[in-house]
């Protein structure tokens, strides 16, 4: 329990419905391969799968909640922390509190059902590497391969088109120093990344609903 606690997990099991879920936070830099200065808030990509097969596997658990505040991070990661998501049998419902730029637009819409509050932002970008790459033409197929797999799970698990979330990340008016668009709360939604305006009390009572609906 402890180990969870330092995780950002905690289990809601004190609500009026009678419900076991499953808290689960994503914040600051999404932690891959090679391990963050210290200091720097993480999630940690080693500790967030297992807890996710733990919850996949405890059958007391009814629901997932997620929450999500991150600036992104590891691409591969992120993307192995998505697909992780939602392969889950249980109900999942996430909720954008702060922010979900970047890798953590896949992270968001990997639950069953997502929201994002009023004051929330969403950051559309092409992906981008860290590190040293040999060979132009193979470099830009690698990162052309990337970006296709984050467009195809994010456009198969939103109401997205490819063609709109194409147009949202190469969009050159919005950012000053950057590609790519700002998405704040009800935009969000507009755009079909986003299922619904939404808070704690609105998301818990989502999840509440899909549980009853699943039984």
């Amino acid at each position: 329990m402890d180990r969870e606690k330092e995780y950002g997990q905690e289990k809601l099991d004190q609500n009026q419905k009678g419900k076991n879920i499953q808290l689960i936070s994503i914040i600051g830099e999404v932690e891959g391969h090679e391990q963050l200065a210290s200091g720097m808030k993480a999630t940690k990509y080693e500790h967030l799968l297992p807890q996710l097969a733990k919850i996949e596997d405890d059958e007391e658990i009814e629901g997932v909640l997620i929450i999500i505040n991150t600036v992104g991070g590891d691409v591969e990661c992120g993307l192995a922390i998505a697909e992780m998501i939602a392969g889950l049998s249980k109900p999942t419902v996430s909720l954008v509190l702060g922010g979900s730029h970047s890798i953590g637009i896949p992270l968001a819409v990997a639950a069953d059902y997502s929201m994002i509050v009023e004051t929330g932002t969403m950051v559309v970008h092409p992906v981008r590497m860290d590190g040293t790459f040999i060979g132009v033409n193979q470099t830009f197929r690698y990162f052309q391969k990337i970006q296709e797999r984050i467009n195809w799970f994010v456009t198969h698990h939103s109401n997205i088109t490819e063609e709109r979330f194409t147009e949202l990340m190469k969009e050159t008016e919005i950012m000053t120093k950057d590609v790519g668009s700002i998405l704040v709360g009800k935009q969000s939604v507009d755009e079909g990344i986003i299922d619904e305006l939404g808070d704690l009390k609105s998301a818990l009572r989502k999840l509440y609903c899909m549980i009853e609906n699943k039984q």
